[in-house]
């Protein structure tokens, strides 16, 4: 079969597709053979190189995809062939102890499919059923391979950990990205008054349409500055923060006594300078998240399936183009999500 690979950490130059070993389908995996896949930031960091995790080269990446099941294991029992499916990328253990009370993303070995072993962004691949989802058959191929991560992590971090509610009021960072577009859409849709950050007019409007009441160029205006101005000085209930040490100090500066920080990620850098006095003086809550559970994804994506959410697509692209994939997201170049098809699916 044909598949990504990344033939050494680097730049998009180290990203080949090619010729690669056809996966092997074990007692409780599932063949799926792909009909879309998109890429995310976590990408990018894989062919960069991440530390702490040695990869064997060359490396498969890839945590979304989504196609049709060609081939069951011996003891799967949720899916057959010809059925349509999405992968949710987070790998657990089953038998640690946030595993047995339901939490498998604080999993003690959790890992990522793409990220710490191989992925998905290739013709083929097998995975756990534990791994796939179903999708509804009229559900389009760039939604479904699409949605899972940016969606799950968006969702987990606003319902569960955030715990926002109804009247409450949320700026979102970095709004045109995949999981900023998604947490627009999410807080929205929880009745949550909604602030977004985006860098040029059309990335504003983007925003606004996706949900947002109030759109903030953040390359022209102090955000901070800019939210206790629209909130008379009180500041917002909570921040969605995944771009890191840049935004850090203007994120706490922004929100209200009481308020709630969660960060699901850094991109811009993982050790900010930390106003503590802030925190302890205003009573803040840093909160981090990681991806989601088996019953978030479930409840995020049913709404995904039924039209209320949408994720966005910037660019769809043959596999055979993910260099260029990886430099729309590098470059910022859009809102949404970029897509790659397999180049026998073209």
């Amino acid at each position: 079969m044909k598949a990504v690979q990344i033939t050494a950490h680097g730049g998009p130059e180290v990203i080949e597709y090619g010729d690669a070993p056809a996966p092997e389908v074990g007692n409780e995996d599932v063949r799926v053979d792909v009909k879309a896949a998109a890429l995310n930031h976590l990408d990018v960091w894989t062919r960069r190189g991440l530390p702490g995790i040695d990869l064997d080269l060359p490396h498969t990446p890839g945590s979304d995809a989504a196609g049709v099941v060609r081939e069951v294991g011996a003891d799967v029992t949720r899916f057959e062939p010809g059925d349509h499916v999405a992968v949710t990328a987070g790998v657990s253990c089953g038998d640690c102890e946030f595993c047995r009370h339901g939490e498998p993303s604080m999993c003690v070995s959790y890992h990522i499919l793409g990220e710490h072993v191989p992925g998905v962004h290739a013709e083929e691949f097998a995975v756990p059923e534990a791994n796939l989802v179903p999708v509804p058959d009229d559900v389009p191929w760039p939604v479904a391979g699409s949605a899972s991560l940016v969606f799950g992590t968006a969702w987990r971090m606003l319902v569960d950990r955030a715990d926002l509610g109804p009247g409450e009021s949320v700026l979102v960072l970095g709004a045109s990205g995949g999981v900023g577009h998604a947490a627009v859409q999410i807080a929205d849709y929880l009745g949550a008054e909604v602030f977004a950050t985006a860098s040029t007019d059309a990335k504003l409007d983007y925003a606004v349409d996706c949900g947002a009441d109030h759109a903030i160029d953040y390359e022209t205006t102090d955000f901070a500055g800019e939210i206790r101005s629209l909130t008379d000085g009180r500041g917002v209930d909570v921040v969605v923060d995944h771009v890191g040490a840049e935004t850090w100090g203007d994120s706490l500066a922004s929100l209200a006594k009481g308020g709630r920080l969660v960060t699901c990620g850094a991109t811009t850098g993982p050790n900010p300078e930390t106003d503590i006095n802030r925190i302890f003086w205003n009573q803040l809550s840093v909160i981090g998240s990681t991806m989601a559970t088996p019953g978030q994804f479930d409840d995020v994506l049913e709404l995904v399936w039924d039209g209320t959410f949408e994720p966005r697509i910037r660019e769809t692209l043959p596999m055979s183009e993910t260099a260029r994939a990886h430099e729309l997201l590098e470059n910022r170049e859009g809102f949404g999500k970029v897509v790659v098809v397999p180049d026998s699916e073209q």
